[in-house]
């Protein structure tokens, strides 16, 4: 009985095995008869937003006289400003930073004895966002005519930005799906087959760049703001059957 029960478990262990290993092969078939394809979507385009921005700064042992020296820079900055054909609604002034100023003394052993104050440092920012990019453009590489007139303003590298970036990514899937979907059928058909169903999709990294640049790319996307000619690029994967 003993032995006719060890031969029934046998035979169910070796029905199991064969089942397994035939439903891997079945699989393994299956997986054959798919394909993934990877296509690319470009566009060059040109930046309609500039964001500028430049600091002024003044400093006094009076904080009353800083704050009026740095009021007499912030309405001369405007003043120019406006002179250059910039609306006031493009001009944006932050909140005034203050910091005081300390000087540390040490003794001949050079440990700090005490501390000197030494005055009130204020510092304004300035910001001018356009779509005049050109305009704004220009005008950044001119601020030595504020610096010249007793202003001291530090100027920062323009920001550059577009605008119907949502669209532009929408134009640039569907150009990618479509260099994908030819590149499956130029596969199959080098293989004797044909593109069936498509299984899935899904869409890879979206980077920005500088035009006719070497910048690196990366793997969680570049997103470029320092030049006004740029360069798009997105991936779409696709899997199809074949048939």
């Amino acid at each position: 009985m003993r032995a006719h029960l060890n031969t029934i478990i046998v035979s169910a262990a070796i029905l199991l095995t064969a089942l397994i290993l035939s439903n891997a092969f079945i699989q393994r078939n299956k997986a054959t008869k798919n394909i993934s394809v990877t296509g690319l979507g470009k566009k060059d385009f040109v930046a309609d937003l500039i964001v500028w921005s430049g600091s002024f700064t003044q400093k006094n042992m009076s904080l009353k006289e800083a704050y009026a020296n740095l009021d007499r820079d912030r309405e001369h900055i405007q003043k120019y400003l406006l002179s250059k054909g910039l609306r006031s609604e493009n001009i944006i002034f932050s909140a005034v930073e203050i910091n005081k100023l300390f000087d540390d003394v040490y003794d001949g052993s050079g440990r700090k004895v005490k501390s000197v104050f030494e005055g009130y440092s204020l510092k304004q920012t300035v910001q001018i966002e356009s779509n005049e990019v050109d305009k704004i453009e220009n005008l950044s590489r001119q601020v030595s005519e504020l610096i010249n007139s007793g202003v001291e303003f530090y100027s920062e590298k323009p920001e550059y930005y577009y605008t119907k970036l949502g669209q532009l990514k929408i134009e640039m899937i569907a150009e990618a799906t479509k260099d994908a979907a030819t590149r499956a059928q130029k596969i199959a058909a080098n293989a004797g087959g044909k593109v069936g169903s498509l299984k899935s999709a899904s869409q890879g990294i979206f980077q920005i760049v500088a035009q006719n640049s070497n910048e690196d790319y990366s793997w969680g996307g570049s997103f470029n703001t320092s030049s006004k000619k740029k360069t798009a690029t997105i991936t779409m994967k696709l899997e199809y059957e074949i048939d």
